[in-house]
């Protein structure tokens, strides 16, 4: 079965696999340039209190903006599961 499954999406695998090489490969070789900013680089090996200090907004901000998916889609997910569960609750009363 899984034989023929793979023969059949031989292609569509095939593609997958390489797009994923080719992003681990992206990674792996752009790694050197994202160790950090250089404000950051420069505030923390300086022990300058106001670079450190710049680099903690930095850190926070990072933190904020990555969080923001994850609330949205939460915020709207709930939001959808409560309007199901709603007319869910509103067809069973009127059927009754």
């Amino acid at each position: 079965m899984l034989k023929r499954l793979f023969t059949k999406h031989r292609s569509q695998i095939t593609d997958h696999l390489v797009a994923g090489g080719l992003a681990l490969l992206a990674v792996a070789l752009l790694t050197s340039d994202a160790t950090a900013c250089p404000t950051c680089r420069e505030g923390l090996a300086e022990n300058d209190p106001h670079g450190q200090s710049m680099a903690a907004g930095y850190y926070y901000s990072i933190l904020f903006m990555m969080s923001m998916p994850f609330i949205i889609i939460t915020t709207f997910g709930s939001f959808a599961y409560r309007s199901v569960k709603k007319a869910e609750a509103e067809r069973a009363v009127t059927k009754q």
